[in-house]
């Protein structure tokens, strides 16, 4: 395969460079060795900072997120709640840094409103009464799944190719660049290579470990961050505790639910990750001083990502707290490096709401090298509204689904309202990709699996449903039922207490005990 630029990593940051290089005319190829946003875009809190979380920890953070999320609310305003944010401190918080939180954020172009805190109670009823500071902010909520999938349609509506489910092995250098990756379908076994002009290493946390096949030394470090997931939607903003950045010190509300966390742990692979129970602990714990009723309410699932930091050569780095690094992007031109490899270019750190900035200046670095003139303007071309992530969008209740829909068909997820014809939709898309869907696949681009159940019930449902449209045949059904249930259990294994522990229970005498998963769970 030939193309001018290969970009290795399908996440926000990768996709959102697709869709520039595209609208500058030029051919691209995207390879991803798991699906979109299977990383830390995938693993994040949904939050459209308002930047003022990194104030006085990173003021240069803090500028580029207030002016992404200006340009994020305008060009792709169908994949944000704009739901605004309030900082609230709670007794015994620093009373310095409450005091000169307006002026910073100010310093920064950050709008911010002090609230009396009468008002404040008025606006979110869940907050503490312990509560002695509120400022309003522009923080929002955005879907870090449509965006991408949008990005990716725009990409593909000019050219650009996917390649999910394949990984990079290798590759062939010489002339002081890349000549060839070599690249392994990771479904069928078949190994190919791809010749491209430039190289672009999208990895997020895995970004070292590609640079290291190119013979490349980046130095990175991998923080674990944990969230919870709430049964019901607490607040209709989002709420940030007001002082430094810590464990448990974000709420974000995103469609029926309410995100906590997070927290920040040193981890020695970005691969072998779970959410702990002392971290779940620790939110929790945190998160209530904020808001009481988290220390009482039902929580659905945990997961986790990792935040790929730049490492400090000196030999203390391991001691160091991973919240005081920057939250800013590092772009790395490789021809600069003593490997000297001049097609190559390494984007990684960032936020999600500075993925559209980190975009466009690989790509600027990209038109640079091959000599084109092509400005950027996903500043203001609307990002399109794809077909592809329509169902993304998280399900309204019962009564709602069912006053509107009548019942004129049946439900395959019914925590959701996840009708057969979405999933007959996804299949079908996937399906005419030259792809067989799966329950993994359906899940990304839908809400299946996402309720209170965590797929116990929809899972068999759609999977006879795939087998009755023939999608499935043999024993792909079971496997694929072993590899989402796998993923669903691992976010239900540190709540496993109370109600969860007892749904976890019938998860396990549903599968198990009709399809014998406990022998590879």
């Amino acid at each position: 395969m030939q193309t001018r630029v290969l970009i290795i990593g399908a996440g926000a940051t990768g996709t959102a460079l697709a869709g520039d290089l595209a609208l500058r005319g030029i051919d691209c190829i995207l390879v991803e060795k798991g699906d979109v946003n299977a990383g830390a875009s995938g693993s994040n809190h949904g939050l459209l900072h308002s930047g003022a979380r990194y104030i006085l920890s990173d003021p240069a953070a803090a500028a580029e997120c207030c002016a992404e999320n200006r340009i994020l609310k305008k060009i792709a305003p169908q994949c944000i709640e704009d739901t605004g944010g309030i900082f609230v401190a709670v007794k015994g918080d620093d009373e310095k840094y409450i005091s000169d939180f307006p002026d910073a954020c100010k310093k920064c172009g950050i709008p911010v409103q002090a609230l009396d805190l009468k008002q404040a109670r008025q606006m979110e009823p869940a907050l503490s009464a312990q509560i002695i500071a509120a400022f309003l902010v522009d923080d929002a909520a955005i879907d870090p799944f449509k965006l991408s999938l949008d990005n990716l349609c725009r990409a593909q509506q000019h050219g650009a190719r996917l390649l999910c489910r394949h990984r990079v092995t290798s590759f062939e250098t010489g002339s002081g660049g890349i000549r060839r990756t070599h690249v392994t379908d990771l479904q069928t076994g078949k190994k190919f290579s791809i010749e491209a002009q430039i190289v672009v290493n999208a990895a997020g946390a895995w970004a070292d470990i590609i640079a290291r096949c190119a013979g490349v030394q980046m130095q990175m470090h991998y923080s674990k961050g944990s969230l919870v997931v709430t049964q019901g939607r607490i607040t209709s903003r989002v709420v940030n505790r007001l002082r430094m950045p810590t464990d448990g010190d974000i709420l974000v509300p995103g469609g029926t639910v309410s995100i906590l966390g997070t927290t920040s742990e040193r981890v020695s692979s970005p691969d072998l990750i779970y959410p702990e129970v002392h971290e779940i602990d620790a939110i929790i714990d945190q998160g209530s001083a904020m808001i009481p009723e988290l220390a009482e309410i039902s929580y659905i699932r945990a997961y986790c990502g990792v935040r790929p930091l730049p490492a400090e050569a000196d030999e203390n780095s391991q001691e160091q707290d991973d919240r005081a690094v920057s939250r800013g992007y590092e772009l790395i031109d490789h021809q600069r490096q003593p490997e000297e490899l001049a097609n190559f270019i390494t984007i990684t750190g960032g936020k999600l709401t500075t993925c559209r900035l980190m975009a466009e200046k690989t790509a600027d670095l990209v038109c640079k090298k091959l000599g084109i003139q092509a400005v950027c303007s996903t500043q203001t071309e609307p990002v399109p509204d794809a077909v592809d992530s329509k169902w993304t969008k998280p399900g309204l209740s019962p009564a709602v689904w069912i006053n509107e829909n009548r019942c004129k068909e049946p439900l395959l997820c019914e925590c959701e309202m996840v009708p057969e014809s979405v999933v007959r939709q996804i299949a079908e898309t996937i399906a005419a990709k030259k792809k067989a869907p799966g329950l993994n696949d359906i899940s990304l681009r839908s809400r299946i699996g996402k309720g209170p159940c965590q797929g116990t019930v929809c899972s068999m449902r759609i999977t006879a449903y795939l087998y009755d449209q023939g999608y499935m045949d043999d024993r792909r059904g079971t496997d694929d039922l072993r590899s989402f249930l796998k993923e669903r259990w691992r976010g239900q294994q540190p709540l496993a207490w109370n109600n969860r522990l007892a749904r976890a229970e019938l998860m396990e005498a549903m599968h198990c005990g009709l399809f014998c998963l406990e022998l590879q769970l």
